[in-house]
């Protein structure tokens, strides 16, 4: 599969394992990081080893509507053009409603839902004249919110809405899909094993999953889902069942 690739947040978790199998299945893949830029630029040196010239890493704060620019058109300059948008960045972070403020508001609307907008909007040519796809990466609170994390709960459903409407907005040309994740890797600050073991008890199967579940589902929409458009896949293990 020789498609461009380019995927927002991925020097580190789900982005830098979808880079790693697509990247396995012959993609070339442009890796966006906002300061990770060690990881990136390991993850690139590792993928340049396997095949030359199949990675570059590009750095830009997604909030700043220039970078989000430059990073769109380094992005349709590498390999003659973009085949696919992966919208995985995201900010995450508690918001209980007494004390959230406009900085908050702004940086978790911003990085959820203005920048896969407006990136989606300057690479629209580009994946338009190569039957591109777009995959946005929103949660299973999308749907119906996760307490205390009202502003970011609020974004993911703004990004499910934007799948939808872009689809009937860039179709035919472009197809647009979404994944939605459940329990794939625990917050980085962390939960307590009582938290962790409570939510797997609303998990019919019984475990979490692993950011390669939702590398496998990215590369379903990319490779294997040429009449699906507009839909959003949701990879929790059946815990919505029992929301």
């Amino acid at each position: 599969m020789e498609k461009n690739v380019l995927i927002t947040g991925a020097a580190k978790r789900i982005g830098a394992t979808c880079a790693r199998l697509l990247h396995s299945q012959g993609c070339n893949v442009l890796l966006h990081y906002r300061s990770s830029k060690q990881d990136a630029e390991q993850l690139c040196a590792e993928f340049n080893q396997i095949r030359p010239d199949s990675a570059k890493p590009i750095q830009a704060n997604l909030l700043n509507m220039q970078e989000l620019e430059a990073l769109a058109q380094q992005a349709t300059s590498s390999w003659g053009g973009v085949d696919v948008l992966i919208n995985n960045a995201s900010s995450f972070y508690p918001t209980p409603l007494a004390h959230t403020t406009e900085a908050q508001w702004d940086d978790l609307l911003g990085s959820n839902l203005k920048a896969p907008f407006f990136l989606s909007k300057a690479l629209s040519d580009s994946l338009a004249n190569r039957q591109g796809c777009i995959v946005n990466i929103v949660d299973i609170h999308a749907e119906r919110g996760l307490p205390g994390y009202a502003v970011y709960s609020i974004a993911k459903a703004g990004l499910v809405a934007m799948t939808k409407v872009l689809a009937k907005e860039l179709g035919p040309a472009i197809r647009v899909n979404a994944i939605a994740p459940g329990a794939i890797l625990w917050p980085e600050d962390g939960l307590s094993e009582q938290a962790k073991s409570e939510i797997l008890e609303r998990v019919p199967l019984a475990r979490s999953g692993s950011p390669e579940d939702i590398a496998k589902a990215v590369f379903f929409l990319i490779k294997g889902a040429d009449y699906v458009t507009g839909q959003t896949i949701t990879v929790d293990g059946g815990r919505t069942l029992f929301y």
